[in-house]
Parts: structure tokens; C-alpha cells; sequence
């Protein structure tokens, strides 16, 4: 049986081939474009990254909680050294997170603190907000809501736009 590691590598690795074979120059040159070469591009449609992060649960099958963020974090980092975050892999990490809500704890607040911190550009932040960040907030209860009304407290109060509209959104749905 393969190792916790291999299998998000595997899985990352399935995803990121199958975007850049689904990409196009013209919608590469349109993220490239829209986002001043921040991020990134392959030119992969909304519905190809959908399709493919649904591939990719289907391929590797149970994945639990660690291999879950796990396989989110490597997709949302990037690529190799020397290329920068890849837009559709950002993408992509928040369709997983967001096909897996349930399964996410109030300690993932840390993870997408960074995610926000580094999404870079309010295309990735929204959607990271509003389908991960807000209903993973509204399925706590008991101790690890209170743990998280702690760090939305210190969000409503950070310097980061992203982070602090993603405590003022959690905040909204109570």
C-alpha cells in the first residue's frame, strides 16, 4: 500500500498534468494578463478544473484529512522552485477543499490564513472565502467554534484585506 506522501504526490501530479493538457495560450495569456504575471497560468477552463479535481477523486479514493490538505497545500505551492504559483493549481486546491468542507477542522483556519494571505489576487480569495472559509466556520460547534471565533477575532483585525473580509464573511453567516 502506498504511503500517505506518494499518494498526494500522485494525485498532485495527476492534476497538474491533466490541467496543463487541458490549457489553451489564449486563456493563459488572459490570466497572465488580468493578473499583471503574479500567477501562472496553463490556460485551464473553470469546468476543466472541476472535471479534473473530480478525476482525481475518483482515481485516488479515500483520501483522509491529512492526504486531503495535504494534496490542497502542494497544489497551492508552487510548481517547482524556479516557476511561480499556477492559477488553475490554486484553483483547483480550493474545488477540493471546497468537494471536502466537511471533513476540514477548525486547525485548518492556519492553512487557509496562509492560502488567503498568499491567493494574491480576490478571483482565488472569494471563492476561498465564501465556499471553504464561511462553511467550515458554520459546521463548528462547541469548543472548536470557540477555538475559531478566536482566530476570526484576530483575522477582523489583520492588515491583510483577504483575511480580514474572510473574518467579516464568517462573521455575516452567524
Amino acid at each position: 500500500m502506498p504511503l500517505n506522501d506518494e499518494i498526494v504526490t500522485a494525485a498532485a501530479a495527476f492534476i497538474d498534468s491533466t490541467l496543463q493538457n487541458e490549457g489553451s495560450w489564449y486563456r493563459a495569456t488572459d490570466v497572465h494578463d488580468r493578473f499583471a504575471g503574479a500567477l501562472g497560468s496553463y490556460g485551464s477552463s473553470v469546468g476543466a478544473i472541476r472535471g479534473t479535481v473530480r478525476d482525481a477523486g475518483r482515481k485516488f479514493k479515500n483520501l483522509d484529512h491529512d492526504q486531503v490538505t495535504a494534496l490542497a497545500s502542494k497544489l497551492w505551492g508552487m510548481p517547482s522552485a524556479t516557476e511561480p504559483a499556477v492559477y488553475e493549481r490554486r484553483l483547483a486546491a480550493i474545488v477540493l477543499l471546497q468537494s471536502r468542507v466537511m471533513m476540514l477542522l477548525h486547525s485548518d483556519l492556519t492553512r487557509l490564513e496562509g492560502f488567503l494571505r498568499s491567493a494574491r489576487t480576490a478571483e482565488l480569495a472569494g471563492p476561498l472565502t465564501e465556499d471553504v472559509v464561511v462553511p467550515l466556520i458554520g459546521g463548528l460547534s462547541g469548543r472548536h467554534r470557540q477555538r475559531a471565533d478566536v482566530v476570526l477575532e484576530r483575522w477582523a483585525h489583520d492588515a491583510d484585506t483577504f483575511v480580514r473580509n474572510a473574518a467579516r464573511a464568517a462573521a455575516a453567516q452567524d
